[in-house]
C-alpha cells in the first residue's frame, strides 16, 4: 500500500515509517520540519502544516490509507494551537481522506480523552468521554477522536488507537523528562498510595497500527471504533520510572509529594509560566498530578479480539532494551574522542 504517516518525524510517527518500509510500503510523511533520518530513508516527505488543507490534500493524493499520529501536545501551549493542529488540522486529514479517496484512516488517540480525574482499574471501551476536560490536550483529542469515528462510513473506514504512555529506544518525550528530573534531582512520585498503571513499549505500539491497518476497511469489525492500547502488564507507576531509571544507569526515587500538594504547585506554576511568559513547560501542572497520581489500566480484550493485537514486548524486555540504547547514547562518538 501507499501510506501517508502525519508527523512522521515524531517518536512513533518514525518507528511507523521505518517499520512500513521494511514492509514493503510505499510511504508518505507530512511533517513540519526535516529530519535527517527521513530524508535518508525511502519515504516520500512532504514538508507543511496540518493546517495547510492543501498541503494535508497533496500528501494524502495518491495513498491508500493514512496513519494520522501527529498532535500538538504539551501544557504550556494555548488552546488557539491545539485547536489549529489537533482539531482543525484532523478535519483537514478527514477532508483529504474523502477528497482523494484515501479508503483507510487510523488516528492515534490517547486514554486521556475518557479520563475524568479518578482512577481508571479494567476499563473497556464504554467508558465515556467526560462532560469536562481539565487541560487543553485531552479536549482537543477528544474532538478530534470523536470526528474521526464520526467520519467512518461506506467510502472511508476509520479507527482510533489510544496507545497509552508509549516509552523505549528513541523517546524524545517520557524517557529523557524523566532521567533529566532525576539527574536535577527534582524527580518525585505523587500521591502515597500507590497507584497501577500500563504502559506501551514502542514496538507494541507499532504492532497496534499495522494491525489496525491489516484489519480495517469498510464494514469491518474496528471500523468507526475507539481502542485502549497497552502492554497489558499493569505495574506500580514507582516500579516502571525506577526501571527507566535503571536502565539510564540511575539511582531508584524514593521521594513523593503528596497528590494536593502536586496540583497546588502545578497551578502555581501554570500561573507563573503564564503571567511571566516563560518558555518551555513547567515542571508540574494541575494535570499531569491528576494523571501521576491515579490508576490507569485498560481492558485490552477488545483490540485483541477485533485487530488481532497481542503484545509482544514485555516491559522486563522492553527495559533492557532501553538499557542497551541508552548506554550507546551515552558512546562518545569518533568526532567527540
Amino acid at each position: 500500500m501507499r501510506v501517508l504517516v502525519t508527523g512522521g518525524s515524531g517518536f512513533l510517527g518514525k518507528a511507523l515509517v521505518f517499520q512500513l518500509l521494511s514492509a514493503g510500503h510505499e510511504v508518505v510523511t507530512l511533517c513540519r520540519g526535516r529530519d535527517e533520518d527521513l530524508e535518508r530513508s525511502d519515504a516520500n516527505n512532504v514538508r507543511g502544516d496540518l493546517a495547510d488543507q492543501d498541503t494535508v490534500r497533496e500528501a494524502a493524493r495518491g495513498c491508500d490509507a493514512v496513519i494520522h499520529t501527529a498532535a500538538k501536545v504539551g501544557a504550556h501551549v494555548r488552546a488557539a494551537e491545539f485547536e489549529s493542529t489537533n482539531v482543525l488540522g484532523t478535519r483537514h486529514v478527514i477532508d483529504a481522506c474523502l477528497t482523494e479517496q484515501v479508503g483507510r484512516l487510523i488516528y492515534t488517540s490517547t486514554p486521556s480523552v475518557v479520563h475524568a480525574g479518578g482512577d481508571i482499574e479494567g476499563a473497556d471501551e464504554s467508558l465515556p468521554y467526560p462532560d469536562s476536560f481539565h487541560a487543553h490536550y485531552p479536549r482537543t483529542k477528544a474532538a478530534a477522536e470523536r470526528a474521526v469515528l464520526a467520519a467512518n462510513g461506506d467510502q472511508l473506514a476509520t479507527v482510533a488507537l489510544r496507545p497509552h504512555l508509549i516509552w523505549g529506544p528513541g523517546d524524545t518525550n517520557l524517557v529523557p523528562r524523566i532521567l533529566a528530573r532525576a539527574r536535577a534531582g527534582r524527580l518525585r512520585f505523587v500521591g502515597t498510595t500507590p497507584k497501577l498503571v500500563d504502559t506501551t513499549y514502542i514496538d507494541n505500539a507499532v504492532d497496534a497500527h499495522l494491525c489496525a491497518l491489516r484489519q480495517l476497511e469498510p464494514g469491518a469489525a474496528c471500523a468507526g471504533k475507539a481502542y485502549f492500547i497497552a502492554n497489558g502488564e499493569p505495574v506500580l507507576q514507582s516500579s516502571i520510572i525506577n526501571g527507566i531509571l535503571e536502565a539510564g544507569g540511575l539511582p531508584p526515587n524514593d521521594q513523593f509529594i503528596s497528590a494536593t500538594a502536586a496540583r497546588i504547585v502545578g497551578g502555581v506554576l501554570e500561573a507563573a509560566y503564564w503571567l511571566f511568559g516563560l518558555r518551555g513547560e513547567p515542571p508540574m501542572t494541575r494535570f499531569l498530578a491528576e494523571q501521576l497520581s491515579t490508576a490507569h489500566w485498560y481492558d485490552l480484550s477488545a483490540a485483541a479480539r477485533e485487530l488481532e493485537y497481542r503484545p509482544r514486548v514485555s516491559v522486563e524486555e522492553g527495559l533492557r532494551r532501553l538499557a542497551i540504547s541508552l548506554r550507546s547514547d551515552a558512546k562518545p562518538r569518533a568526532h567527540e574522542v
